[in-house]
């Protein structure tokens, strides 16, 4: 398995219910965090990244999460949105030697970035402003009237 399918089922069993957008962002980078960490790699939350910041600032951009370890090294950028600066820091970071990876979380569609750019995705939906993890959905009501299975009806062919 490789660091993007580990991740994505590592993701699978993160959870959360009736979180802001802000929460839910930081529960999944500390789900990305836990997994690094749980695979024995050094994790850095906003490492340094090879792109430089846009004028007038200057200096590098960071990444979510910085993964090092004795092999390739990791960088994981997670976003809700479909941005293109996003695409391009993770493109440059592959550029550069490292493994880049994408979590993408929400309702979607989350369309796949360039090659060499992993994406990984957690959905997500929202109900009432906050954000869900899609099992953490309660069952929708259908209807307040019981049905009766004593007086059955048949239905008409077509």
């Amino acid at each position: 398995m490789d660091e993007a399918e580990s991740l994505a089922a590592w993701l699978q069993a993160l959870t959360f219910a009736d979180l802001t957008t802000d929460q839910a962002q930081a529960q999944v980078i500390d789900a990305v965090v836990a997994w690094g960490r749980h695979e024995g790699w050094r994790v850095y939350r906003r490492a340094p990244s090879v792109v430089p910041l846009p004028p007038p600032l200057t200096g590098n951009s960071v990444v979510d999460v910085g993964i090092a370890r004795d092999g390739q090294p990791i960088v994981v950028e997670v976003d809700r949105l479909d941005r293109q600066r996003t695409v391009d820091k993770l493109l440059a970071e592959a550029a550069a030697g490292r493994i880049a990876i994408w979590v993408r979380w929400g309702a979607g569609p989350f369309v796949p970035p360039p090659l060499p750019v992993h994406l990984v995705t957690r959905a997500a939906s929202r109900s009432r402003g906050t954000w869900h993890t899609d099992a953490e959905l309660p069952a929708p009501r259908h209807s307040e009237t019981p049905i009766d299975a004593a007086d059955p009806e048949e239905l008409p062919w077509s």
